[in-house]
């Protein structure tokens, strides 16, 4: 049976003000009631999430942190090889500096220059 909204949003803002509180005693890096309360906060955003689209067919533009799982998986000598991979692939010229590139183009001609204080409304 789906959850009424308003009743989803009740218990999602109850979790976010029991994470507050937990977050202000934190014992530590890894304190349990941290992580217990930012568990109740992410579940009860799904539940809240879930209820608006099973009754006005909405989400939310928010999306549940899940930390980096592919982050474990890489070693260095995998990041060291896609580095190598995508410079491999450039040119030299596209390595240039495009702000340098930019500057050399412009002739005195191309720039104005305005006088006085740059005072909006003026």
């Amino acid at each position: 049976m789906p959850i009424d909204p308003r009743v989803a949003l009740q218990r999602f803002t109850d979790a976010l003000e029991e994470h507050l509180a937990a977050s202000r005693a934190r014992r530590g890096e890894n304190d349990p009631a941290v992580v217990e309360a930012y568990r109740r906060v992410a579940d009860a955003f799904d539940a809240y999430d879930e209820s608006l689209m099973d009754a006005f067919g909405e989400v939310t533009p928010l999306e549940v942190y899940e930390g980096d799982e592919d982050e474990d998986d890489l070693d260095d000598d995998d990041l060291d090889d896609d580095d190598d991979e995508a410079s491999d692939d450039l040119e030299d010229s596209e390595l240039d500096d495009p702000d340098e590139d930019a500057a050399e183009d412009l002739d005195d001609e191309d720039v104005e220059f305005e006088s006085g204080p740059a005072t909006p409304g003026r």
